[in-house]
C-alpha cells in the first residue's frame, strides 16, 4: 500500500497462489500512524484506490467502517473510469523495487528473510523520495 506520492505505506507478504484480495483489511489495518493533530495522529488514509479485483460488499462496508471512502473500480463497467490515474502510483513504486536483485527474483526461501530484504528495500525507497523532496 503506497500513499499519493507512491511512498510504501504498509507491505504484506503472501504465498504465491493467495489472491491479493484476501489481505486487503490486514494491509490496511498495517499502516502505522503518520503525524496529525497533537495526540490524534492519522491511523487510516481518507481514501483508497483500488481496482476491479477488490470490488465486493463486504471489502466496501469493511472500509467505510474504517471511515475509509473505496474509490474501487466497479466490476462489469466500461473501462475508462479515471482510477487509472491514481492507480499507477502503485505500479510504479513496485517498479522501484525491481532493481533490488533479491526482490526481482525471490532467492530466499524463508518468508521472514525475504520480508526483511522488503523492508529494507522499501526504506530505501523512503529514504530516496524523502532525502530528494528535502534537500
Amino acid at each position: 500500500m503506497t500513499d499519493a506520492d507512491g511512498v510504501p505505506l504498509a507491505v504484506k507478504l503472501t504465498s504465491g497462489n493467495r489472491h491479493d484480495v484476501t489481505q486487503l483489511i490486514p494491509l490496511v489495518d498495517a499502516i502505522p500512524a503518520i503525524a496529525g493533530k497533537v495526540g490524534h495522529p492519522i491511523r487510516r488514509p481518507k481514501e483508497l484506490f483500488a481496482d476491479r479485483a477488490y470490488d465486493s460488499g463486504p471489502h466496501r462496508e469493511q472500509l467505510r467502517r474504517r471511515k475509509i471512502e473505496p474509490m474501487i473500480a466497479e466490476r462489469n463497467t466500461e473501462h475508462g473510469s479515471g482510477l487509472g490515474v491514481f492507480r499507477w502510483v502503485v505500479e510504479r513504486t513496485i517498479s522501484w523495487l525491481h532493481p533490488f536483485r533479491r526482490l526481482r527474483i525471490r532467492y530466499e526461501r524463508r518468508a521472514d528473510i525475504h520480508m526483511a530484504f522488503l523492508t529494507l528495500g522499501c526504506i530505501l525507497i523512503c529514504h530516496r523520495y524523502w532525502t530528494s523532496s528535502f534537500c
